[in-house]
């Protein structure tokens, strides 16, 4: 090798170590990036103390300054017995108070398929996570059954268990193998990945106080490490039982008056609460990328702990501001634009002045008296949450930054003096205010443990361009849809109502809105809820109509535009596709569609390219030009594609939307398109042999005529026979041909016959038909289709349809020549020769169609739902048109579309919106849960509030839910559930297992209270 060689090597090895270096660090910044990618919120759920069950009353609360704190229920204790103002008195709490939920007790086991038997096992902090993460996945605007399977995560913080303590109060006897799962903490997280069918990270976090953003801080690592795609996170809490609150008042933590008083120097202990709280998490880049509705967005998390400090639960200052600046700088955020912290704030005179202070610490660099960091706490409004307080304060700041206000801190009336105050660069919002700052909204969240656990995490706004660029409509400047569709189903009836109420009020609350918004309320109701069997869809032009047609179905009216109706579940409805023929076209059939749906659109141009090679005249020329009349499109020429064309570009439409045929059949001209549908051959065969057909035909001498006869195939054969016996010796010579060339042009029923031919010949059939007391119609036609008339293009027409590259369909298809489904001949051109000669058995196609249940005409007319009605029983089948003439296009597809949808048809409602730029989630009303009371030490004859719920919408709701219960448990009961019980419960003495049937018969009793309470209240 010379050196002039090896110079050229070195150089080459040179710069590719270089270019390899480049890489490495490009690839370890994509890394870093990895690990410090923002997490976006894209869903809440919540339930606190107050009534706020959703984000929206959650704000309400807070916005108006609202203290949810109460006297303790007497569901849970007797506060009475209990209570005792010394803290130091054994077995006594030293306060009445906390902030609790509404009925606790209460489960929709039935949603989440659980049997009363192992609900009453089940600890309601299970059973409310639920609940609460399908209200926060449906608040994303997501169906819960689509993450079937996903690798999606569950970290949920819980870090006591009060109902354990009711189940073993009962005896260890009533222990039962429910149990242990339910009532372990890890089954917290586990049933939820269980139910939803989850198979990503799924764990329970316990660091006591701090165990909700822990949980949150472990879902952003495991979706920055590529471990899960979303994640679910959050915590819950709930006070069932007395014992943790006799602890808590013996360790002098509770507040004797029951007000966490923050900052204040009356801060006297916490006051313990109860809620849930869930949220739902996603990759930022990837949220922006499937343009979800960003809530906020978490910029970094840090967790650590106190160590050894002067007790196990005395919090330690430098270790919350180490966790602090960690959280900052995780997320890349300087401490100068923060702008607000929800603190840990238990009120408590230890730990309020350490928690300020390093507060303090942290920011005193960067702000000041002048330029205050403003500071809160959710603890003044709902109580010490315990394993959900991170994540109750979370929520309260995203609310805050979404609506950009700063919510007031209650019970502040004179500053702590042990905190110096003048030194610190805080300020706390004693009354709602403004979130002004010079830049983007950046907040602190702090929850620690008090086994000492600490965490923080940093949020901000949503992305300003985020929101800028939800507003955006289509690039493609498409017309927006005149009518929409909106959805609804429940898995009872029952559960349907409330939610038409729900929406009522939704749209009500909504009634000044400055923007409609139908197509995005339709969009997420449709593409981001679960499809029950019990269902609901409304056609409206804009609010007001849908809300004034919900409210009319809601009175037990019937209403147009809307469809209703239970789907068994047991097997998919079958569909059949009927593809229309000619006679059924008009100027400007499919126009609005073309004008306001993209793909329909694409299609006809599409079709419009190829058959420009076809035929000697633009198809959207003679569909849509300016100088289109009838005349031009009754010209076979141009019929025939121009049908295939908008019967092709529905039959796409529909399965765009997830609409699929299980069998097709077409009459006449509408068979080439089921043809084509069915891949007997390809859309550019298709349309070659269509416009050739159509030219072909219209090059036949004029003169035949085609009648309709109301009279069954045998009779008119007989008919025709006698003609043609008699026929020559009764005209004269100079009468065309003595041969009767009249046909069975169409079998269309039992008594609906088409005959096709000469027009003297058919005259004299007519004669012969009518004397016999047939009625006939004589059909505008240009042509005698299916006769002898067309025998002169056969052969020209087999040339062209033996070019054809024939297929075995991958649709049943039913043959108009056979009347049956089509064999391997129909892939032949011997075959569509004699389709053209050959009459339309169409009521036999019909009968080979029997089993189908929806029966779907695709084309711009109905005309073969009422023969095909004809054809079958009384009571068969469902019939729905594509199209109507002098009827909004939108409105009959969408009105077919809807009968679809509460048939049980599956359908594709991203792909139904897909072609609409700017679409976006809106937060919309949740599944109104249909709940029963469920409770481990129920023994007395109490009476439940089974349906009681903080919004009591509609008495008549109740009375349906209380039928209901009664028939299932006089139905269910009586049979399944008391066998099931004689079979795996322990005997009493009598052998009777007596707690189960004191349950059943409780059951009862309760139901008849609840007739009782309602008869009174009319």
């Amino acid at each position: 090798m010379s050196n002039n060689q090896e110079q050229g090597y070195a150089k080459l090895m040179e710069m590719a170590s270089k270019k390899i270096a480049k890489l490495e660090a490009e690839l370890e910044a994509v890394k870093g990036r990895d690990k410090a990618e923002p997490i976006a919120i894209v869903g809440i759920g919540c339930r606190f103390p107050g009534g706020a069950s959703t984000p929206k009353k959650f704000w309400e609360l807070l916005e108006n300054g609202v203290d949810a704190i109460t006297e303790v229920p007497k569901d849970r204790w007797n506060v009475d017995d209990l209570y005792d103002p010394d803290p130091t008195t054994p077995g006594k709490i030293c306060t009445r108070y906390g902030g609790f939920i509404d009925g606790v007790q209460e489960f929709d086991a039935d949603f989440f398929s659980l049997t009363p038997k192992e609900t009453i096992s089940l600890d309601p902090q299970q059973r409310i996570l639920l609940e609460v993460t399908w209200e926060a996945i449906e608040n994303y605007g997501k169906n819960p059954e689509e993450l079937k399977g996903s690798k999606a995560g569950v970290f949920i913080g819980i870090c006591s268990n009060e109902y354990m303590q009711r189940v073993v109060s009962q005896g260890k006897e009533k222990i039962d193998a429910y149990m242990g799962t339910g009532n372990i903490n890890s089954a917290a997280a586990g049933r939820i990945s269980y139910t939803l069918d989850l198979v990503g990270p799924c764990f329970a976090v316990n660091t006591a106080c701090s165990s909700s953003l822990v949980a949150i801080h472990l879902a952003c690592a495991s979706l920055r490490n590529k471990e899960c795609n979303l994640a679910l996170a959050g915590g819950v809490n709930q006070l069932v039982s007395p014992e943790l609150s006799i602890n808590f008042s013996k360790a002098q933590m509770l507040s004797p008056d029951g007000r966490s008083k923050t900052f204040d120097a009356s801060a006297n202990g916490f006051v313990r609460g109860e809620g849930c709280g869930m949220i739902v998490l996603k990759r930022l880049s990837e949220a922006v990328a499937d343009d979800d509705n960003i809530l906020a967005v978490i910029r970094g998390t840090a967790i650590n702990q106190d160590g050894y400090s002067s007790g196990l639960t005395v919090p330690k200052g430098p270790s919350q501001q180490a966790v602090i600046r960690q959280a900052l700088e995780n997320g890349g955020v300087d401490p100068g634009n923060v702008s607000y912290i929800e603190a840990h704030g238990t009120g408590t005179s230890l730990g309020d002045p350490i928690e300020i202070g390093a507060i303090g610490t942290v920011f005193e660099k960067t702000h000041s008296q002048e330029r205050p960091l403003i500071v809160g706490a959710v603890k003044t409004n709902i109580g010490h949450l315990e394993g959900a307080a991170g994540v109750a304060g979370l929520i309260k700041v995203v609310l805050q930054l979404q609506h950009q206000k700063i919510a007031p801190l209650l019970h502040l009336k004179k500053l702590n003096p042990y905190i110096n105050w003048s030194e610190l660069p805080v300020k706390v919002p004693i009354q709602i205010m403004p979130w002004q700052t010079n830049g983007t909204r950046i907040a602190g969240v702090s929850s620690f443990g008090f086994s000492g656990t600490n965490a923080h995490v940093v949020l901000e706004e949503a992305p300003l361009l985020e929101r800028q660029k939800s507003k955006g409509k289509s690039s493609e400047d498409i017309t927006e849809r005149s009518f929409h569709l909106l959805t609804l189903s429940g898995k009872k009836s029952t559960a349907l109502r409330e939610l038409v109420l729900r929406y009522q009020k939704y749209l009500a609350e909504r009634s000044n809105a400055e923007k409609e918004e139908l197509d995005n309320i339709c969009y997420t109701a449709n593409a981001g809820r679960a499809h029950f069997n019990h269902r609901l869809a409304v056609i409206a032009s804009n609010e007001r109509e849908l809300a004034a047609k919900l409210g009319e179905y809601q009175k037990g009216q019937e209403v147009a535009g809307i469809s209703s109706g239970e789907f068994s579940g047991e097997a998919a409805p079958k569909i059949a596709f009927l593809f229309t023929g000619q006679g059924a076209q008009y100027v400007n059939m499919g126009r609005q569609l073309y004008e306001t749906q993209p793909l329909f659109k694409k299609t006809v141009d599409q079709c419009a390219e190829k058959l420009s090679s076809y035929m000697d005249r633009p198809i959207l020329e003679v569909l849509y030009g300016s100088e289109t009349d009838e005349s031009v499109l009754e010209q076979t020429a141009y019929t025939q594609p121009a049908l295939f064309v908008i019967e092709y570009a529905l039959c796409k439409l529909w399965q765009s939307w997830g609409i699929e045929p299980d069998a097709v059949m077409g009459h006449s001209v509408g068979e080439y398109v089921a043809a084509t549908v069915a891949g007997i051959w390809s859309l550019d065969d298709g349309l070659k042999l269509i416009a050739t057909r159509g030219r072909l035909m219209q090059q036949l001498p004029p003169g035949g005529v085609m009648v309709a006869v109301m009279a069954s195939e045998s009779q008119v054969r007989e008919a025709i026979a006698f003609c043609s016996k008699h026929f020559s010796a009764s005209v004269s010579a100079s009468v065309g041909s003595k041969h009767f060339s009249v046909s069975i042009a169409a079998i269309n029923g039992p008594q609906s016959v088409v005959i096709s031919g000469e027009a003297e010949k058919v005259k004299y059939l007519l004669q012969t038909l009518e004397a016999g007391g047939i009625q006939t119609k004589q059909l505008q036609v240009s042509h005698a289709f299916h006769s002898p008339l067309m025998e002169p293009m056969l052969a020209e027409f087999e040339a062209v349809a033996k070019q054809i590259t024939y297929s075995q369909g991958r649709i049943p298809i039913i043959s108009n020549v056979t009347g049956g489904k089509a064999d391997n001949s129909i892939a032949t051109s011997k075959y569509w020769v004699n389709h053209v000669r050959q009459p339309v058995r169409f009521s036999q196609s019909m009968e080979a169609l029997r089993q189908m249940d929806l029966f779907l005409e695709i084309g711009p007319k109905p005309i073969l739902l009422g023969m095909g009605r004809r054809c079958l029983p009384e009571g068969v089948g469902v019939w729905l048109p594509s199209l109507r003439p002098g009827m909004d296009e939108w409105q009959q597809m969408l009105s077919s579309l809807g009968e679809l949808y509460v048939r049980g048809v599956k359908v594709d409602w991203f792909g139904f919106d897909k072609d609409y730029l700017g679409r976006r989630k809106v937060s919309l009303p949740t599944y109104p849960f249909q709940r029963q009371r469920y409770w481990v030490d129920e023994t007395r004859f109490d009476r439940p509030h089974l349906l009681e719920e903080s919004n009591n919408e509609s008495s008549e709701i109740e009375i349906e839910q209380i039928i209901t219960q009664q028939e299932e448990y006089n139905n269910g009961c009586s049979e399944t559930e008391i066998e099931e019980i004689i079979i795996q419960d322990e005997y009493d003495d009598n052998g009777c297992p007596e707690t189960e049937i004191k349950q059943i018969i409780t059951q009862q009793i309760e139901i008849m209270y609840q007739h009782l309470d309602l008869l009174h209240a009319e």
